[in-house]
């Protein structure tokens, strides 16, 4: 295993008084508030937007939602390549901004399509498979440029704290949406979330400045700035290769899966149950809302209290391995009850759980890898192989479904498979643990 890459923030300095709560001081402090900032404004503008896919999926139907996950997985096959190129010719202080701004431009011109009535009916199915795609190469691309900033310590440190930020306007950008929804229409949703990807461009553009100040000795160097921000360069499809040939990427893509089949499963029990309880289009984009709202109020509080803490004390193992076992325990439940407040509070934990530890115990693990592979195999990984995931599991269920398979039997598999996940999280967290004792011997 290859040590970190690009690793600029100071991480070896002496440890410097600090507030308890804040896990940074100095130049790291500012590129950890920054990157707060940054992705404040990423997952804001997402889950704005968020209860209008939701909607839509209403709207369409579970059978056609079901479907369209299919059309989700070809374009997350189609558009790794793509930003594979992207980033083996784009400089990456262009590349970045460029991604934010391509959004903004995007919601606007939704925005005008749809208007304030009912999306056609083709429209709201591009519009779905869009963004499924898309909120994913969003958040993909900002973990892997804090990836090649921070050591792997730092992450262990910082990476709680600085998805607290995105947790934050995960809360903020559903709870103004539930809130102005009404008055403003899902038209003005999608305005709302474009003036937040604008205001990212200019956030991205600072985290880039930060990144030159903290390594200044770069530039004593000829060519070493710009081999740090140029062009990656190589093989647009090297993503590929690079998680299949390696056993840990390879245990991360199929821990990403079984993070796919537990929120399919309960994904398409809530679009039914919601469908069944609300007629209104927006009371059920409030609805959508309010989970959201609920979910990471319970984030936020985790990782700004927990999240570190269980990383550097306990370790990456509890961050992979506590939600699949919740997971069997909430499935086995809803198999016996199977009522939709039983599935809310089961939805609610799962995503408070992959959020607050999943993902940023997600993230420690690109750590260990080279540049190339934090670029183009974790792309990989978030992108195509979670939505080939959804699309295989919606389709799995939808075959359950058709030949008459109950929700009580269908829980149970889920639960088998949320077990199988767990061993999963657990078997990457030692890896991760053993790499890093190799990385201490070897200092």
């Amino acid at each position: 295993m290859n040590p970190p890459e690009g690793a600029t923030a100071p991480a070896n300095k002496p440890p410097q008084k600090k507030a308890p709560w804040f896990p940074a001081d100095g130049a790291e402090a500012r590129i950890v508030i920054t990157g707060f900032l940054l992705l404040f404004c990423v997952l804001g503008g997402y889950f704005a937007v968020r209860p209008v896919r939701e909607t839509i999926g209403t709207v369409l139907g579970r059978q056609a939602t079901q479907n369209l996950w299919f059309f989700t997985a070809l374009f997350a096959i189609l558009i790794v390549p793509f930003y594979g190129w992207l980033v083996a010719r784009v400089r990456r202080s262009v590349l970045l901004p460029s991604i934010y701004g391509f959004m903004s431009l995007a919601f606007v011109g939704t925005a005008q399509v749809f208007g304030s009535g009912t999306p056609d009916p083709m429209v709201a199915r591009v519009f779905y498979v869009a963004i499924s795609v898309m909120n994913l190469l969003l958040v993909s691309a900002f973990w892997s440029f804090m990836l090649e900033m921070l050591s792997s310590d730092q992450t262990k440190r910082l990476f709680g704290f600085i998805a607290a930020g995105g947790t934050l306007g995960a809360l903020v950008g559903p709870g103004a949406t539930a809130l102005f929804v009404k008055s403003i229409g899902n038209a003005g949703v999608l305005y709302l979330g474009a003036g937040m990807y604008l205001v990212a461009i200019v956030l991205s553009r600072v985290l880039l400045a930060q990144w030159r100040h903290v390594a200044p000795e770069a530039a004593l160097k000829p060519g070493q700035l710009s081999e740090r921000e140029k062009a990656l360069g190589g093989n647009p499809f090297a993503g590929f290769m690079l998680v299949l040939r390696n056993p840990y990427l390879l245990g991360i893509a199929l821990f990403i899966a079984g993070i796919s089949a537990i929120n399919t499963f309960l994904y398409f029990e809530q679009l039914e149950q919601v469908e069944q309880k609300f007629e209104e289009l927006a009371a059920r984009t409030q609805v959508f809302a309010s989970l959201d709202v609920t979910v990471q109020t319970l984030v936020i509080i985790t990782q700004l209290s927990l999240t570190g803490f269980i990383a550097t004390r306990i370790g990456v193992i509890a961050l992979l391995a506590t939600v699949p076992f919740i997971m069997v325990f909430g499935l086995t439940v809803y198999a016996v009850f199977g009522t939709f407040s039983v599935m809310a509070a089961a939805m609610v934990l799962r995503r408070w759980g992959e959020y607050a530890l999943i993902r940023p115990g997600r993230e420690m693990l690109f750590s260990k890898v080279d540049k190339e592979s934090k670029y183009k195999a974790k792309n990989v990984c978030d992108v195509a192989v979670y939505r080939i995931a959804d699309a295989g599991f919606a389709q799995l269920k939808k075959l359950l479904d058709a030949v008459g398979m109950g929700g009580t039997a269908q829980a149970l598999i889920a639960a088998a498979v949320a077990a199988l996940w767990a061993f999963n999280g657990w078997w990457l967290g030692k890896r991760f643990e053993k790499e890093k004792e190799k990385t201490g011997s070897a200092a």
